[in-house]
């Protein structure tokens, strides 16, 4: 029996692809059907995506997608990062391609921000704390600045939004990726009206919210031409990747604690109940939408980024070593040298990387790096025991005692730093699946278009298709001791 196909459009920071996910909902096998990059493009007026281009790719994917699989297509889901947005006239037309999140106009916004509306308030009106990378400062900057494209838009759609009307002709954005925003109400799953007006910003762009599972639509019939076939219903799934990948991630009913590893860590719970007290505030968390009802529980943590950066600086220097190559010289270094805080604002920014390391540890008065292998191992341990300070915020917070951690994403790949994670937390580390985002796109369109019944029977038709690993904990005076260096460095 031909099996069903749905099509999850999967965009992150740095790349995209589209994967073909093939299933007769006892079990489900992805095929990557189209990769293509993603790279950011440097303006003398800021930082940019080329969104048209992302397009072009997307087309083209789903072009080789009814090629190969033709009327066995059941849907489109559109994955994506969060916060960055397109502004659109009244008639439709981009007013401007976006800018990257990491741009540098947030700069000096937190502090406009906050003589409008002090953090605390913010919190607890959306949940979500300050950072640089928020639509609210990104939105406030171009307020300040008398931008003509804020001054004539009519609609706001976030990225995933933004692709999904090209496809369909339907403008709305999706809950999950505007809860990224610190605009968001997480209690009603409204706009934070309050929020908006207080800031100056035009209400008339903030439009329909719609859910995690919504069928925005058949795609337009110009894109029916281009592809080969028509009629195909675009989802909106969970469109933020980070949500995607929470919903994909087969936790069990009293098992909530999750990671999602990539470019970014991400560490939280699943839980049906925002967090917008003072006590969440104080440990810098933020609460985000998922599936089904929930919330996203969770503390940004740098990730990957810290390796993705030094394999990057390395290879401009003319060493162009590929992530297993890293992964060898980090196993192969010594432990616990020194530590960095993954989260100093010093390695958000791209650029030399390991200088960055090295300089941040000679700074507080540590054993300074020379070689490639510790550079990475310092980053790998130092993610690790930030998980650790992450989890012991949790436990206070919830009056929850965690015994088992579910990570899920392209950074359980590193058996380095998925071993260290359960060696610093203490607990045992399920790993799986690396394609974690992926499938939470994928049982979202299920959900939507019928194949399965609900979330749960999603996560079961994960467990019963991808192997997982599990990683104890090992050396556990030695990772206690760590974490004690760790936590006074970070005090100092």
């Amino acid at each position: 029996m031909s099996k069903n196909v749905f099509i999850a459009v999967d965009l992150g920071a740095g790349s995209g692809r589209l994967i073909a996910a093939k299933t007769d909902f006892s079990t489900v096998e992805l095929e990557e059907i189209h990769r293509f990059d993603n790279p950011g493009t440097d303006l003398p007026d800021g930082s940019y995506w080329n969104l048209i281009g992302l397009y072009r790719e997307i087309l083209e994917g789903l072009r080789i997608a009814v090629d190969r699989y033709g009327d066995r297509i059941v849907s489109i889901g559109l994955d994506t990062w969060g916060c960055d947005f397109g502004l659109l006239d009244g008639k439709g037309q981009l007013l401007g391609m976006p800018h990257q999140y990491r741009d540098a106009r947030h700069e000096g916004m937190p502090e406009t921000l906050h003589e409008i509306l002090p953090e605390l308030e913010i919190f607890a009106h959306t949940g979500v704390r300050t950072n640089f990378y928020n639509t609210s400062l990104h939105l406030l900057a171009e307020l300040k600045k008398g931008s003509p494209s804020l001054l004539h838009a009519e609609k706001l759609l976030f990225v995933p939004d933004l692709l999904a009307y090209w496809l369909t002709g339907r403008q709305a954005v999706e809950r999950t990726v505007a809860s990224t925003s610190q605009l968001l109400d997480p209690r009603s799953g409204d706009w934070a009206w309050g929020v908006i007006e207080a800031l100056g910003l035009p209400s008339n762009i903030f439009g329909e919210i719609v859910a995690p599972g919504t069928v925005l639509g058949s795609i337009r019939d110009e894109v029916a031409k281009h592809i080969g076939m028509a009629g195909i219903p675009v989802v909106a799934t969970a469109c933020h990747d980070t949500a995607a990948a929470v919903a994909g991630i087969p936790m069990g009913a009293e098992d909530k604690l999750w990671l999602s590893s990539g470019t970014w860590s991400i560490m939280g719970i699943e839980t049906r109940e925002s967090y917008t007290g003072p006590d969440a505030y104080g440990i810098g968390f933020c609460n985000e939408l998922g599936v089904d009802g929930t919330v996203r529980f969770l503390k940004n943590i740098a990730g990957l980024w810290l390796i993705q950066e030094c394999k990057r600086q390395w290879s401009l220097d003319g060493e162009n070593l590929d992530y297993a190559a890293l992964a060898e010289l980090a196993k192969e270094a010594d432990p616990f040298t020194a530590f960095i805080d993954p989260d100093d604002p010093v390695f958000s920014s791209p650029g030399d990387m390991p200088n960055k390391i090295a300089a941040w540890c000679a700074k507080t008065g540590q054993t300074v790096p020379r070689k490639k292998g510790c550079i990475l191992r310092i980053a790998s341990e130092s993610l690790a025991l930030k998980y650790r300070v992450t989890l012991d915020h949790l436990r206070t917070l919830t009056g929850h005692d965690f015994k088992r951690l579910h990570a899920g994403g392209g950074g359980i790949q590193n058996e380095l730093l998925t071993q260290a994670t359960a060696n610093a937390l203490g607990i045992e580390v399920v790993a799986g699946p690396v394609e974690a985002t992926s499938c939470g796109n994928i049982i979202t369109q299920m959900v939507a278009t019928g194949g399965i019944p609900n979330f749960e029977a999603g996560r079961q038709l994960i467990r019963d298709s991808f192997d997982f690993k599990t990683y104890t904990p090992q050396d556990k005076d030695a990772w206690d001791a760590a974490y004690e260096r760790f936590k006074k460095l970070l005090q100092s």
